[in-house]
C-alpha cells in the first residue's frame, strides 16, 4: 500500500499493490494493521456503497458531534471526482479542500478524517461508491454544505445536466 500526501496533512490517498496477470488481478483493498501503522488509528463501524449515473453530485456532507464520521471511500465501479472540505475551526487549512479522480482503473481510495465535509460527482454511468466511516450515521447530527460555495473554489468538472437532490442544493453556503 502507497500513501501520498495531499496538501491538507491529516486527508491521504492510499494506493494498494494490485497484482495482475493472464487471469485477471488481486489486491488486498483492506487491512486494519496497514491502515493503522501508515495513516491513522481509527476503528470503522460501518460500510455504504451508493450507485450513481453520470453528473449526480453527491454533497458536500458532514455529521457533527457526537457522531463525527471519518471516511475511507473508493470507487468500485465507474469513476468520481471526490472532495474533502476542511471544516475544522481553527485549522492552519481551514477552507481548503482536496480534489482527486477515484475510479475502477487507478483503484485509489481517499481517507478523509472527521472534521471534513465530502462529496463527489459521478463521472460515468453505474459509478459504485464503496467507505467505511468511523461512526454511525446519525440522522440528528447530518449537515451539509452547498457544493458551490463560493468561498471553496472548488473547480467541479463541467458536466451537462448535474443532477442534485433538493437537500444539496438547499444546503447552506460555507
Amino acid at each position: 500500500m502507497k500513501v501520498i500526501d495531499t496538501k491538507i496533512p491529516d486527508v491521504k490517498i492510499l494506493e494498494p499493490s494490485c497484482f495482475e496477470d493472464e487471469r485477471g488481478w488481486f489486491m488486498e483493498s483492506w487491512s486494519q494493521a496497514v491502515f493503522d501503522s501508515l495513516v491513522a488509528k481509527r476503528k470503522f463501524v460501518q460500510d455504504n456503497h451508493s450507485v450513481s449515473h453520470k453528473g449526480v453530485l453527491r454533497g458536500l456532507h458532514y455529521q457533527v458531534s457526537p457522531s463525527e464520521q471519518g471516511k475511507l471511500v473508493r470507487v468500485v465501479k465507474g469513476s468520481a471526482f471526490d472532495v474533502a472540505v476542511d471544516i475544522r475551526v481553527g485549522s492552519t487549512t481551514y477552507g481548503r479542500h482536496v480534489d482527486v479522480v477515484l475510479s475502477e482503473q487507478n483503484q485509489r481510495m481517499l481517507w478523509i478524517p472527521e472534521g471534513f465535509c465530502h462529496g463527489f460527482v459521478a463521472l460515468e454511468d453505474d459509478t459504485h461508491f464503496q467507505y467505511k466511516t468511523t461512526a454511525i450515521y446519525n440522522k440528528s447530527c447530518e449537515r451539509s454544505l452547498r457544493w458551490d460555495s463560493p468561498k471553496l473554489g472548488i473547480r467541479w468538472p463541467q458536466l451537462a445536466n448535474l443532477l442534485i437532490s433538493p437537500k444539496d442544493r438547499s444546503a447552506p453556503l460555507f
